[in-house]
């Protein structure tokens, strides 16, 4: 099945989201729900967890 080349460039747009603002990215994928606290909460512990989720949200998604 042929991926949609639109999904990948809002993939992108997400990841560099996620990387200035991890909850926005992680919001944009999932809405808010669990993944979305649990990524603020890494994010106020440190910025860097909170980056990794955010990419791995958005990448697994």
């Amino acid at each position: 099945m042929a991926e949609d080349p639109d999904a990948k460039t809002k993939d992108v747009i997400r990841i560099l989201l996620a990387i200035l603002l991890p909850p926005v990215g992680v919001f944009l994928q999932v809405g808010i729900g669990l993944h979305f606290w649990l990524n603020i909460l890494l994010t106020l512990f440190g910025y860097v967890p909170g980056i990794i989720h955010a990419v791995w949200v958005i990448v697994t998604r």
